[in-house]
C-alpha cells in the first residue's frame, strides 16, 4: 500500500489518504512486476510537508523517554523496551492526530500496544502524547519519494538531486531531537516503498542505480538518526522484501527491515530464510487480500474478499508473524481508520467508525477482551436478480442479501454505489432502497454505463456493521425499434483529432460500440449530426454520455441539413444516459449542445436514433 504526505494532502493510495494527510493506497507487487491498480482510501498520521518545511515548536517538559533495542543473535533477536520484551502488537494509524484522544482507548481495549505513522512533524506530538498515556506507542515514520509504490509522491534522482538529500538529512534529525525522549516512541521508521516505486521514475540500469543511491540515502538518514537518538531503532519500510537485498548492501546501519505484504506475508519467512539475512524485521502493513492479489471477476474488476474473509486474513497474517519466532518482532496490520470510501470499505476495521469483523480478529489476535462485545451481523449472501453483466442504466434492480445477527439483533440494510472502475472515483454514493421482504432489495439501477460495485451494508444498531460487495455493468437500457442512425454518415462542428483515446471523430459515436466517442472542442455551442440517408419518422433518441456531458441540448431534425426543427429540449443535463421519447421526422438528426456540463467539451459515446 502506499502513503504519501501529501505534501500533504492525502492518500495513501495519491499520498493523499488529511489535512495533513490523505494516502494513496495502491496496488502491491513484487519489484519485478509493475503496479497498476490502485484502491483509494485516505488515511491521516501527522505528515511532513516535503517542501514547506513546518517550523519547530519550543520544546516542551515531557518524562523520559524509554530505551529501545534490538537484542539477541541471529535467528534468535527480540526487541526490549526499558530491557523488557516487547512484541509490536499494533494498527496503522488513520484518524487525525489532533483526535488521538478519542480513538486511544479503544485501541488500547484491542490489545493495541503500538501505532504506525507515516511522516513526523509538529502536528505529531498530540497523537505522541494520547499514546504514552494510553501505554501506546508509535513508530514514527518519515516520508521519501517517491513513496507509496506506484511512485506518486514525485521522481527523486537519489544520485544527482543533494538539495533534496541535503534538505531531508537536515529535517529529519530535527524532530527526531524535538521527539527523542517522549516516552511514545518506540522506533523511528524512514520511507515508504520507494524502492518499488523508483521502477515507475526509472528502468534498466538506471532503475538500478537509483535503487542502490536510494537504500544508501536511506542508511545516511540512519546514520544521522542513530547520532541524534541512540535509544530509539531505525528501520526502513518497502513493500514485499524484493528491497531487502539493496538494504543488506547498501544500508547496514538499519536496527531492522520492515515489510510490507498483504495476502502473501506467510510467504516472508521463506523469503527471509533464502535471501541469507542477518537483521530481523517487523511487517509494517498487513490484513487480507489487496485488489492487486485477487482474480477478476466476471465484470474484469478485482473480486473484494468477503468480511469473513477479510477477518481470516487478520488472523491468518497474525500468525504467520508470531509464527517466525526471534526474527519477526511484531507486525502494524492494516488499517485503524474511519475513511467511508472505496479503499475504507476494503480495508478499514471501522469505516465511518463502524466495527467490523475484522476489528474483532484484530482484537482477538492481540488478546483484546471480547466476552462482553456484540459482534457485527454476518453477511453470507449478496447478489443480482438476472444478469450482473447486463443492468440496464437507471432501471429498477433487485439486490438479493442473506445476512444474520450472532446476537440476535434487528438488522437494518443500506446500499451504496461506487464509480471507481469508470473515474477513479472513491466516493460511495448511498441508493434509495425498498426492502422487499425476503431478502430483497429494490434500488434504483445508476444511470452512467460501466462497471459499478455495489455495497450492502447491514447494521445492528450497536455500533457494528457487515458489508459485502459485487460489481455490476450498467449498459444503456434498450430502446423499442430500430436503430436508424447505426453506421450512417455523421458530421460535427468540431471534433478532438488528439488527446488521449483520440482522435475522437464524429463518425464514432454512431458506430455500435461503447468505447470509442465523439468529443468536441472546449467551447459552447457544439452539434453533432447524423444523415439517415432518407427522410425518416423517429420515436426515440438514445444519447450516451461520457464524462463530459451537456447541461442544456436540444434534439433537432432537418430535411435538408440547413432548417432545423426542435423535437426535443433538455435544460437540466446530468450526463450518464438521456432516453428521450420524441417525435420527429427528417433526413438529418442532430443534437445541439448550448450549456456544456463541465469544463471539458461534449463527447457521446454513442447517438441512436429509433424508428
Amino acid at each position: 500500500m502506499s502513503h504519501i504526505p501529501t505534501r500533504y494532502t492525502p492518500t495513501r493510495y495519491t499520498p493523499t489518504r488529511y489535512t495533513p494527510t490523505r494516502y494513496t493506497l495502491t496496488r502491491h507487487t513484487p519489484l519485478r512486476r509493475r503496479s497498476t491498480r490502485r484502491l483509494t482510501a485516505p488515511l491521516t498520521a501527522g505528515l511532513l510537508t516535503v517542501g514547506a518545511l513546518t517550523a519547530l515548536p519550543a520544546t516542551q517538559a515531557h518524562a523520559a523517554g524509554s530505551v529501545v533495542k534490538v537484542t539477541g543473535s541471529q535467528g534468535d533477536w527480540q526487541l526490549t523496551v526499558d530491557g523488557r520484551p516487547y512484541t509490536v502488537k499494533g494498527l496503522t494509524w488513520g484518524p487525525s492526530p489532533a483526535d488521538a484522544d478519542r480513538y486511544m482507548p479503544d485501541l488500547a481495549s484491542m490489545g493495541v500496544n503500538t501505532i504506525r505513522t507515516w511522516g513526523t512533524d509538529a502536528s505529531s506530538r498530540p497523537l505522541l502524547d494520547s499514546a504514552a498515556a494510553h501505554g501506546v506507542k508509535v513508530i514514527a515514520g518519515f516520508w521519501l519519494q517517491p513513496g507509496g509504490g506506484p511512485g506518486s509522491g514525485g521522481c527523486v534522482n537519489y544520485l544527482t538531486d543533494t538539495a533534496y538529500k541535503d534538505q531531508m538529512l537536515a529535517e529529519f534529525p530535527r524532530w527526531v531531537q524535538e521527539y527523542k525522549d517522549h516516552p511514545g516512541v518506540l522506533m523511528w521508521n524512514v520511507g515508504n516503498e520507494s524502492v518499488l516505486g523508483l521502477q515507475n521514475c526509472y528502468s534498466g540500469d538506471e532503475l538500478e542505480r537509483q535503487r542502490d543511491a536510494y537504500t544508501t540515502f536511506v542508511n545516511d538518514v540512519t546514520k544521522k538518526i542513530h547520532a541524534v537518538d541512540p535509544n530509539h531503532p531505525v528501520t526502513s519500510t518497502d513493500a514485499w522484501v524484493g528491497a531487502w537485498p539493496y538494504y543488506k548492501k547498501n544500508a547496514p546501519d538499519l536496527d531492522l527491515y520492515a515489510v510490507n505484504s498483504y495476502d502473501a506475508v506467510c510467504d516472508v519467512r521463506s523469503a527471509w530464510e533464502q535471501g541469507g539475512y542477518t537483521k530481523p524485521y517487523i511487517v509494517t502493513e498487513s490484513g487480507p487480500a489487496g485488489e492487486w492479489e485477487v482474480p477478476d471477476d466476471a465484470n474484469g474488476v478485482p473480486r473484494e474478499p468477503t468480511d469473513q474473509a477479510k477477518a481470516r486474513g487478520y488472523t491468518d497474517a497474525w500468525n504467520c508473524v508470531t509464527g517466525h519466532r526471534g526474527v519477526a518482532l511484531g507486525a502494524t496490520l492494516f488499517h485503524y481508520g474511519t475513511e467511508y470510501d472505496f479503499g475504507g470499505i476494503w480495508f478499514n476495521l471501522l469505516p465511518a467508525g463502524q466495527k467490523r469483523l475484522s476489528y474483532y480478529a484484530v482484537k482477538r489476535a492481540y488478546g483484546g477482551d471480547t466476552s462482553r462485545d456484540n459482534t457485527p451481523p454476518v453477511v453470507s449472501g449478496f447478489g443480482v436478480e438476472g444478469d450482473a453483466g447486463q443492468v440496464q442504466a437507471g432501471k429498477d434492480l433487485v439486490l438479493t442479501v442473506r445476512a444474520a445477527d450472532p446476537d440476535g439483533d434487528p438488522i437494518a440494510y443500506e446500499v451504496l454505489a461506487n464509480s471507481n472502475y469508470i473515474d477513479q472515483s472513491k466516493q460511495l454514493t448511498p441508493l434509495p432502497v425498498t426492502d422487499l421482504g425476503g431478502g430483497r432489495l429494490k434500488v434504483t439501477a445508476p444511470d452512467r454505463p460501466g462497471v459499478w460495485k455495489l455495497y450492502v451494508k447491514a447494521t445492528d444498531g450497536k455500533g457494528n456493521v457487515g458489508v459485502e460487495t459485487l460489481s455490476a455493468r450498467v449498459v444503456p437500457p434498450a430502446v423499442d425499434g430500430t436503430n436508424v442512425a447505426l453506421g450512417r454518415p455523421a458530421t460535427a462542428s468540431s471534433f478532438q483529432p488528439s488527446y488521449g483515446d483520440c482522435p475522437c471523430t464524429a463518425a464514432n459515436a454512431v458506430d455500435g460500440n461503447p468505447d470509442t466517442r465523439w468529443a468536441s472542442d472546449w467551447s459552447d455551442p457544439q452539434w453533432l449530426q447524423v444523415d439517415l440517408g432518407t427522410r425518416t419518422t423517429f420515436r426515440h433518441v438514445q444519447l450516451h454520455w461520457e464524462a463530459s456531458y451537456a447541461k442544456a441540448y436540444t434534439v433537432q431534425a432537418s430535411d435538408d441539413g440547413q432548417n432545423w426543427r426542435t423535437v426535443s429540449t433538455v435544460t437540466d443535463g446530468n450526463g450518464g444516459v438521456d432516453t428521450l421519447d420524441v417525435t420527429g421526422t427528417g433526413r438529418y438528426v442532430r443534437v445541439n449542445g448550448t450549456a456544456r456540463g463541465t469544463g471539458y467539451g461534449y463527447s457521446l459515446y454513442e447517438f441512436g436514433v429509433y424508428s
